[in-house]
């Protein structure tokens, strides 16, 4: 394998915090329901009118909202009030207004690998939240370059690579989702490390008798440049 040159970081859980807010928000909800359905009913209907919804709304704050809202009239035969989809819609602006909290050590990472490597961002999720969250992370300025995309997959990726001219086999992702920031990856011929976040999505899950791909593991992010001496 040629050495690694471009090293890419996900951004939501991986760069900052991102799940609990949604895990925060989804509680609420369940608690504004209370009266009309069980929790775990609710949860796993939530979920799967999140799921049935991503083809059309794709990733991000914006689809959540929306389907907390289908779900909410769906499971109560449309008899939630007005105000209480007004408190959704009010919890999904408080969402997209959240502050934007770095992990520990991200910064001083990205800095010291930006030294040795490209160091870029691949993010995936709604354009606008997304935009805005990088511009107020505060640490944008240190990237090589930053690509929102849809959907992480192996098309995505590849068409990624085309666009900035990267070979798979000098190329190393870093982020906390198996499913979309490592699996996709290693099947194209990069390498990646992943680092697990306690809180993560249902949809980003995936059993550990999905996949046979190698990849590094880390705890933190402060342990990457440790590990990429072991490449």
């Amino acid at each position: 394998m040629n050495e690694i040159k471009t090293i890419a970081f996900d951004a939501d859980d991986t760069l900052w915090v991102n799940e609990p807010i949604f895990t925060n928000t989804r509680l609420r909800f369940e608690e504004l329901l209370a009266n009309y359905i069980s929790q775990e009913s609710l949860e796993n209907e939530l979920y799967n009118v999140e799921r049935r919804n991503l083809s059309l709304f794709g990733y991000g704050i914006k689809g959540f909202m929306l389907s907390m809202i289908e779900t909410a009239i769906e499971l109560t035969d449309g008899k939630v009030s007005g105000a209480h989809l007004q408190q959704v819609i009010d919890m999904g602006k408080e969402m997209l207004a959240h502050p934007v909290h770095l992990l520990p050590g991200v910064e001083e990472t990205v800095l010291q690998l930006k030294e040795d490597y490209n160091v870029v961002m691949i993010t995936k999720g709604d354009l606008f939240d997304q935009e805005n969250k990088i511009a107020r992370s505060g640490i944008a300025q240190h990237f090589g370059w930053i690509e929102i995309v849809s959907e992480k997959d192996e098309a995505s990726y590849q068409e990624v690579f085309h666009k900035y001219q990267v070979d798979a086999d000098s190329f190393l992702m870093v982020g906390n989702s198996l499913k979309s920031d490592i699996l996709p990856i290693c099947n194209l011929g990069a390498r990646a490390i992943h680092i697990p976040f306690h809180d993560t999505w249902q949809h980003e899950l995936i059993a550990d008798l999905d996949y046979d791909a190698v990849f590094k593991t880390a705890k933190k992010i402060t342990e990457v440049p440790r590990i990429l001496a072991q490449y």
